[in-house]
């Protein structure tokens, strides 16, 4: 192993140890790493990777096997091409963009599996819906055949205390799940929160720079 594939390897199993108690789904999430990063994590058994640009996630996947999750902020003209590569999309929030998801799909007679986005607070520059909003969404979502609705998102606002916000979360969780038990699962969790998400009820975290340091963005 050179340095980087050790530094990686070490990384990973201390993130597996820690949350091997709670057994989740672990994204890593390969944004504006390199694709070598990507194939040493591949090497080193993972095989879910998140990414949040759609040209990225695109060039990626052709290159590296695996399954892959698209979590970035969802534009209507490029939901072809994010489907053509992402078997997962954690961010969903509009109820058009489902529909013309549905309808791409229905071209080719694929499915997607997916996450409905929920904003604790509203606020439309970080993506997500409320409450009242993803309910609505969700139930038309479930009658659309190509369409597999795993369960619902949420990144807590930046400035909201980490347990207040997750127990909120999961309240909305459980709450979803009396009406839709089909879609019992909550991807939850990032670098800097996802043990606390675990602990209130996480199925799935998408962890980045905790695994392969800190980005250099341009």
């Amino acid at each position: 192993m050179n340095k980087r594939e050790e530094d990686l390897a070490l990384a990973l199993s201390s993130v597996e140890s820690e949350i091997a108690p709670y057994r989740p789904e672990l994204i890593v999430v390969t944004k504006t790493y390199p694709m070598s990063d990507v194939e040493i994590l591949q090497k080193l058994g993972v095989r879910n990777f998140g990414e949040n640009r759609n040209e990225e996630g695109l060039a990626k996947s052709s290159q590296v096997r695996g399954r892959w999750h698209y979590q970035g902020e969802i534009q209507g003209k490029k939901l072809r091409s994010i489907s053509s590569w992402a078997q997962v999309i954690h961010s969903l929030d509009s109820l058009d963009h489902a529909s013309k998801l549905n309808r791409i799909l229905e071209e080719s007679d694929l499915k997607v599996e997916l996450f409905l986005q929920l904003s604790l607070d509203g606020n439309p520059q970080r993506g997500g819906v409320v409450s009242t909003e993803l309910i609505s969404i969700a139930e038309a979502v479930s009658e659309m055949g190509h369409l597999t609705m795993l369960g619902i998102m949420c990144v807590p606002p930046a400035d909201a205390p980490a347990k207040e916000a997750f127990m909120g979360i999961a309240a909305f969780h459980k709450h979803f799940l009396s009406l839709f038990p089909r879609s019992p699962y909550l991807s939850a969790g990032m670098s800097g929160d996802y043990m606390i998400a675990l602990e209130h009820g996480a199925t799935h975290i998408r962890v980045g720079s905790k695994i392969l340091g800190q980005r250099q963005y341009d």
